[in-house]
């Protein structure tokens, strides 16, 4: 029901920004929460931020915290993630996800929630 395609990761120095956008294609955008994970070499996927369906509510990874920020505009059926002072740390391939409303609460950290995922796209923070 919906496609997810990520844009905007490159090679960037420590302490550099980046804004990664995942445009949406299909008719419910607007009835999905949507996160972003990122997957670095050799370890296993993990959240990073996600957001309700209008956009009130945001939740984010510890690390992350006063770094990234987690927007979307659903008249763009377009998810977007502010990165900013990015560390080494922080190099993987990004993904978007969008999670049905049916759940509750409202956002989640939960992978398996998440029904509809975005190819990826790669973030490389070099020190």
């Amino acid at each position: 029901q919906l496609q997810l395609v990520e844009s905007g990761g490159g090679l960037v120095q420590a302490g550099d920004s980046l804004r990664l956008s995942c445009r949406a294609s299909g008719y419910t955008f607007d009835e999905h929460s949507m996160g972003w994970f990122r997957q670095a070499p050799g370890k296993e996927r993990e959240f990073v931020a996600a957001i309700s369906v209008t956009g009130g509510s945001t939740s984010y990874t510890e690390s992350v915290k006063g770094r990234f920020t987690i927007s979307r505009d659903n008249a763009e059926n377009t998810l977007f993630l502010q990165m900013n002072s990015l560390k080494p740390e922080d190099t993987g391939v990004y993904f978007c996800a969008a999670r049905p409303n049916t759940y509750i609460p409202v956002i989640s950290d939960l992978q398996n929630e998440y029904r509809y995922w975005g190819q990826g796209t790669q973030v490389t923070v070099s020190s």
